[in-house]
């Protein structure tokens, strides 16, 4: 594709998003450049990428951008979005920017007088201005304001800023069937040039995006392609070789995996989902891992009767529960601006619901990791507290202690994992574990 094409390609994605942004479709943003590029076969894997990228850099930076549209008074749409963004962060002048759209037939076209005064304007500018409301220059949704003081206080400016910057390819080595050590040497012998993570024992970062999926140690089963923060979430279970562990919300099931090598496979492991879309993937991906200590069950809803089978036969419960994904936001930056205050008292109802009907499958002695990839708290620490009032025979069992298996740690008796872009590197998560005593 001619560089013309390409960003006609991201025009036309764009203004699809937004169509469905006000058709009030929940389609996310990955989804749509996924259909889009299926039915244009002829993009290849390099130009997918550099579409990508520009849309969701697009995303990201919504609010920003939206408020240069309207000082320079253009109808926000594909192309103005496009052409602002191209000037803003640099990729063209106003003079390249006519160039381009005379190098194919699948160029835009030309700009328009009104949108060529604009990139006049813009060109001397960057995406931040002095004027903008922190929620703009920032781009999060002006509602969050509050919510997110609350979490992050004085580095809520970094927090922020560090959402706007492009999540790392993080990979869970399968250590059921290679060493980290070994996988790296694979990986760089294929061209896909990587290094171990700084926390997670058992992952390894790519340092540029690639057809990672195309590589044969993904063929063999030696990886899955797993956030480091995620990692840790999974590895916090502790989950042993002969422990039974119910995954309760168990989605794809890339915890389920990183739990199944973690025990050898040894013992079973109960993958529960309302989604029967997600959890039909799992299977395809078990036979891969060579897992075969997983079992699979839909369920209608945390109150469904096959729950109540196993109460109290658990040595462990991972929930890792419906959220806003404020901690993905990297990823999915389309969410910052689909999710709404209704839906967030809408998903806080759900997680607590959720929570109460999970803890009844703790065994004595047994524990529940309580998950989200959420950076509010309340959808984190305010929701375990909110638990630990209804019930009397279950403590938090400090994080740290778990992670760092240490008997002797000068950790306090309560903590929870607690993980963000900005100070780990990572996609943001939380984790509680809950004990029930004997």
């Amino acid at each position: 594709m001619t560089p013309g094409a390409r960003i006609q390609a991201a025009i036309e994605l764009v203004d699809q998003i937004l169509t469905a942004w006000m058709q009030e479709k929940r389609i996310p943003a990955d989804k749509m450049l996924q259909n889009y590029f299926t039915s244009h076969r002829y993009i290849g894997s390099k130009d997918r990428g550099q579409v990508s990228e520009l849309v969701y850099w697009v995303l990201r930076h919504k609010a920003a951008l939206e408020w240069w549209l309207e000082r320079t008074q253009q109808r926000v749409h594909g192309r103005t979005y496009i052409f602002a963004a191209l000037v803003l962060r640099k990729d063209y002048n106003p003079t390249s920017i006519v160039s381009v759209s005379k190098d194919s037939t699948y160029s835009p076209p030309p700009l328009l007088e009104d949108e060529q005064n604009m990139v006049n304007t813009l060109v001397r500018h960057d995406i931040t201005h002095p004027d903008m409301p922190a929620h703009i220059r920032l781009n999060y949704p002006e509602w969050m304001d509050a919510l997110l003081e609350e979490s992050f206080g004085a580095k809520k400016e970094a927090a922020m800023a560090a959402m706007n910057e492009q999540a790392h390819t993080d990979l869970r080595v399968n250590t059921l069937k290679t060493t980290r050590e070994a996988l790296i040497d694979a990986l760089n012998a294929e061209g896909f040039l990587c290094t171990a993570t700084e926390t997670s024992p058992i992952g390894v970062r790519l340092e540029k995006r690639g057809p990672i999926f195309t590589s044969e140690t993904f063929k063999k089963g030696w990886f899955e392609v797993q956030d480091e923060g995620s990692q840790m979430v999974a590895l916090l279970a502790d989950a042993q070789p002969g422990h039974r562990v119910i995954d309760f919300c168990a989605g794809a099931g890339g915890k389920t995996l990183a739990m199944a090598a973690a025990m050898k496979n040894k013992g079973r492991i109960l993958a529960l989902d309302n989604s029967e879309k997600r959890l039909t993937q799992l299977p395809i991906r078990l036979r891969r891992a060579g897992v075969d200590n997983v079992q699979t069950h839909i369920i209608t809803s945390e109150s469904d009767a096959y729950i109540k089978r196993h109460k109290q036969t658990a040595d462990r419960v991972l929930v890792d529960a419906p959220c806003s994904g404020t901690g993905t936001w990297r990823r999915n930056p389309d969410l910052k601006w689909r999710f709404t205050r209704k839906d967030l008292d809408e998903v806080l109802e759900v997680q607590q619901s959720i929570l109460q009907s999970a803890l009844r499958l703790v065994k004595p002695g047994g524990r529940l990791i309580y998950a989200t990839c959420s950076i509010l708290k309340d959808e984190n620490e305010k929701q375990v507290e909110q638990v630990l009032k209804t019930v009397n025979n279950f403590k938090v069992v400090c994080a740290e202690k778990i992670w760092d298996k240490n008997p002797v740690s000068t950790a306090s008796e309560v903590s929870y994992l607690s993980l963000t872009p900005h100070e780990d590197g990572v996609d943001g998560f939380f984790a509680a574990v809950l004990e029930r005593q004997p």
